[in-house]
């Protein structure tokens, strides 16, 4: 018996869903340059995988036991990065090239995986494990046992002011960066900047270290650090969003100089898109959603200062630093999955990428609940009641904000052209090509130098 065919139009649509999640999940590249380096070559991979274990399996010593393993772990780490090259998806993103983005994703998930493991084991054999990774963990103490936080607020020097500025303070201000260019928003970044402070002082009976002088708390980390890259992150994200992107292959090109140049903006975006967290008909799914990435961003920020706490390292130690660059690299394809699955109705669902990143957050932070319960059992309730109060009330004034803003902006957009004619609209084809006749001939030239590198087929995605 023949099945029920259902109506036509719920199978497109949720063939056009697929479709688009499957785009987000997995960008692929649009015009090829290089052959060579978009083609599979499996079977290589597959010779240069044996040929590379029977040289490590044969040709090493096997005396040293821990030196086995440490080679042997580092070895499977690698080959499993080979086969997220070959399986796993590419994520949003293409450049520098999408094995980068599927490796990044293959460690990822090798993250998660140790923290699945690492969650069952007690906390005699946490610390061997610890030891064995690092023997001098057995000697290291705590930052706030070794050093005093929030002493003689009142005496303010400049010796003591620019003792501040150091690798950490660099480190700060580099971080901020980074999340203005993928937040790309004022609003969440000064809301995230602020609410961090709070979340320090409301969780300093568990942590001292986030105890701080209020010149240090207010000027240097909310002023200078956090204001000063968020600045310089949103200028160089108006910076690409002005650009226009129309990539030419690297052949085309015939100067040597040309050729390195082509190469070097390999490592640049194919493209920047203009983020609008917010528009004036946004839903309160959208408004539900924002906060949740508020409360998952604190959170991860939290889970880097009770990790060291917890298993005792400093911040300055390989855990921490490569903790950070881990969490930080998976955390751009991650905001953009999630961006594309807030603001964009035709996505259903979060990206792979995104889902993996909000379990290792919860797991991180279930792995410091369990093996710090001495620390955990200082809670003090009603801070943490009053963290989430207060960590609510800042982001729905935000957002609140955000959207006056989108409606103000519309109402003056509206009255603009009200008060306009259609003299007023100008083919912007004519008045690119009027800007750049009206250009003197050396600005002229540099202007078609800069895009040496582009050919007619290009575009500006928004």
């Amino acid at each position: 018996m023949a099945a029920t065919v259902g109506p036509r139009l719920p199978k497109n649509n949720e063939a056009n869903y697929k479709l688009h999640f499957r785009m987000m999940n997995e960008q692929q590249v649009d015009d090829i340059t290089l052959d060579f380096f978009y083609k599979p070559h499996t079977i290589t991979l597959l010779t240069a995988t044996v040929l590379s274990l029977m040289y490590f399996a044969f040709t090493r010593d096997d005396e040293n036991s821990d030196n086995n393993l440490r080679v042997a772990l580092l070895v499977v780490v690698s080959f499993f990065l080979v086969i997220s090259v070959l399986a796993f998806p590419n994520g949003p993103f293409t450049r520098p090239h999408p094995a980068i983005w599927r490796m990044v994703f293959g460690l990822s998930v090798l993250y998660f995986l140790f923290l699945v493991f690492f969650i069952f084991l007690n906390l005699d054999q946490v610390q061997t494990l610890t030891y064995w990774l690092d023997p001098n963990l057995r000697y290291a103490k705590r930052e706030v046992d070794v050093m005093e936080y929030a002493v003689n607020c009142t005496v303010i020097t400049w010796e003591r002011i620019l003792s501040h500025f150091d690798i950490f303070a660099f480190g700060h201000f580099a971080g901020w960066t980074m999340k203005a260019l993928l937040i790309r928003s004022y609003g969440l970044c000064w809301t995230i900047s602020i609410t961090w402070e709070l979340t320090e002082l409301l969780f300093m009976h568990l942590l001292p270290n986030f105890a701080e002088c209020w010149w240090d708390q207010v000027i240097l980390d909310i002023l200078l650090c956090n204001g000063g890259g968020i600045w310089l992150g949103m200028t160089l994200c108006r910076f690409l969003e002005m650009r226009t992107y129309r990539w030419a292959s690297i052949k085309e090109i015939h100067t040597t100089t040309g050729k390195i140049k082509r190469a070097v903006l390999q490592f640049t975006p194919a493209s920047w898109t203009c983020v609008r967290w917010f528009d004036p008909k946004s839903s309160f799914q959208r408004l539900a959603g924002i906060y949740l990435f508020m409360i998952l961003w604190q959170l991860t920020e939290l889970n880097t200062f009770f990790l060291k706490h917890v298993f005792i390292f400093q911040a300055s130690h390989p855990l921490s630093w490569c903790r950070i660059l881990l969490v930080g690299i998976i955390t751009a394809p991650t905001v953009r999955q999630y961006y594309a699955y807030l603001t964009d109705t035709q996505c259903k669902r979060v990206g792979t990428q995104c889902w993996v990143f909000g379990a290792i957050a919860f797991l991180e932070a279930l792995a410091c609940v369990k093996f710090g319960l001495d620390v955990f059992s200082k809670t003090q309730v009603h801070y943490v009641v009053l963290w989430l109060i207060c960590l609510a009330l800042i982001t729905l004034l935000c957002l609140y904000g955000m959207v006056w803003y989108e409606q103000h902006k519309m109402k003056n957009i509206a009255l603009q052209s009200d008060d306009g004619d259609d003299s007023g609209v100008v083919d912007s084809s004519s008045a690119q090509t009027d800007s750049l006749g009206s250009l003197p001939s050396r600005k002229r030239r540099k202007a078609s130098a800069r895009n040496r590198f582009v050919n007619s087929h290009g575009r500006r995605r928004l």
